[in-house]
């Protein structure tokens, strides 16, 4: 008998999801650390975000629960353990993608017990909805994170896609709707992105 098979029901279901959810650490971004130049995984993502966060928090355009926002941040590319991760300035179909998220956390949440499947894929419907401050807050630091590393990786992603500053500006503009303060350091990459030579100009 495993050490799992010793556990009662609903603590060997919970050690089940974090043993699963470790996968993340084997999706990766196209963005890189910023230190290294290493490809970013899922996982560091997520904790970059989470801090992210919970720094910055002062700056969020509304009030806002910091230990939700976390939460979310945490959870929110959980999915990729299925439906892997999908470059903002790449090809691929959003429906296709918004649909093997859906069942990536129907499988992913499913496996936590009744009570803890509710409130954890309620708070990721909510992220995804981005919809309530916490969410939009939330959302905010998920565009945020990925400039930082492109100009910490002399424009990252950006040449490789030939990106211009309307289409990144146009594809991250939740960042405002979430933190009006990140969009104006936003606003200030893409200047220097531009002066780089990183982001094209229309």
């Amino acid at each position: 008998m495993s050490w799992q098979d010793r556990l009662a029901p609903r603590l060997a279901a919970q050690f089940r999801f974090l043993i699963e959810i470790d996968r993340l650490k084997d999706v990766l971004r196209a963005t890189h650390n910023l230190h290294n130049g290493k490809p970013e995984n899922s996982a560091e993502h997520s904790w970059h975000l989470a801090m992210i966060a919970s720094v910055l928090a002062e700056y969020a355009n509304e009030p806002v629960s910091v230990d939700r926002v976390v939460k979310m941040l945490l959870i929110h590319d959980l999915v990729e353990i299925d439906a892997g991760d999908h470059p903002l300035h790449g090809d691929h179909d959003p429906q296709a993608q918004a649909a093997a998220e859906q069942a990536g956390a129907d499988r992913i949440f499913g496996l936590l017990p009744s009570d803890q499947r509710a409130a954890w894929r309620a708070l990721w419907d909510e992220f995804e909805a981005a919809e309530s401050p916490d969410a939009r807050f939330a959302k905010a630091c998920d565009r945020f994170q990925p400039l930082v590393c492109n100009m910490m990786n002399d424009g990252g992603s950006w040449p490789e896609y030939q990106v211009t500053r309307s289409q990144v500006e146009a594809r991250v503009g939740k960042i405002q709707v979430g933190s009006q303060t990140l969009w104006d350091v936003a606003e200030h990459i893409f200047d220097e992105g531009v002066s780089q030579g990183w982001l094209k100009t229309p």
